[in-house]
């Protein structure tokens, strides 16, 4: 089973949806259709060139990735490995510094607010160095998915971050890789909790918690208009062509609400989330949130009013 998520421009920012993947596997796709192509940047080239990495890959992450990147057209220039991320990319090589930190910064923030615990399994980054050799590859190995600037990918042999240098990159780069971190470590998340973290975590701030301000101006626009949130029915979406980008909206408002506002709202956040990791019967995020807040929706509303970016 192959989970798999991704980022584009936003009309349906992300989802997950049954595919069959060339291999004859199976995953589940989230799409953020807002996150078009754009013109990229180029920078001079500095970090650990890939042949004298092989050994060290070879034995800190086995010969697998190492061969297939080679092999298979996937970024196999430069290689950095960092707490439970491995970056294999081509190009832009001074900033690779940059995204291993950033990655792990992602990491050490899911950990802390969330109180989840880290995992042994890594998430493979393959970031290449333009647009043009990322589309080629996704659409040879991939030809089912949709065009978006990133994917993550979750199949029992690899978690992948698939993703190019381009002026959101590193944006892209937090969405992916919170999806993969998530994976490592809890297994399946459904889908609009998935989604909801992964927005929250891709604003990039250095303290979590950022607001994400196109999200706040489309809510807030939304409201004026009549608009009101409808968890229970945001729980009854499954696949990446039911979700459309109010829904990606309200579940990254959901998650920012029981972050900083709701009593004990981070509390029933991780305990559900752990939950999840240790496979324990649990009711859903919905119907606690209704069990311990019951006018969440009605509060979530003032709460957006009163949120300033």
């Amino acid at each position: 089973m192959v989970r798999m998520h991704h980022s584009q421009t936003r009309p349906p920012e992300s989802q997950e949806q049954p595919l069959s993947l060339a291999d004859g596997s199976h995953c589940a796709v989230s799409q953020r259709p807002d996150l078009a192509f754009r013109p990229l940047f180029s920078s001079s080239i500095r970090l650990m060139p890939i042949v004298p990495m092989l050994f060290m890959l070879l034995w800190t992450h086995g010969c697998s990735t190492t061969r297939d990147s080679l092999n298979s057209g996937l970024p196999s220039r430069h290689a950095m490995k960092g707490q439970q991320v491995l970056l294999l990319s081509d190009g832009n090589a001074d900033r690779n510094d940059e995204v291993l930190e950033e990655l792990e910064r992602v990491r050490g923030q899911v950990m802390e607010l969330l109180s989840i615990p880290a995992s042994d399994r890594e998430v493979v980054v393959y970031l290449f160095s333009d647009d043009q050799r990322y589309a080629t590859y996704m659409k040879k190995k991939h030809p089912s998915l949709p065009s978006r600037r990133a994917f993550f990918i979750g199949t029992p042999r690899e978690l992948s971050v698939y993703a190019f240098w381009g002026d959101q990159t590193m944006v892209d780069l937090r969405h992916e890789y919170t999806h993969g971190f998530l994976h490592s470590t809890i297994g399946h998340v459904p889908l609009w909790v998935d989604e909801g973290l992964a927005e929250y975590f891709e604003v990039g701030s250095r303290v979590a918690g950022g607001v994400n301000g196109e999200h706040l101006t489309r809510l807030k626009a939304a409201a004026a208009n009549g608009w009101r949130p409808d968890i229970r029915r945001l729980e009854q979406l499954e696949s990446v062509d039911q979700m459309q980008r109010a829904d990606y909206q309200e579940a990254w408002l959901w998650i920012h609400f029981l972050m900083h506002e709701a009593p004990q709202g981070r509390r029933l956040l991780s305990e559900y989330l752990n939950d999840l990791r240790l496979h324990r019967p649990a009711a859903t995020l919905a119907e606690r949130i209704q069990k311990e807040h019951p006018d969440a929706e009605t509060g979530l509303v003032d709460y957006l009013l009163r949120l300033s970016a």
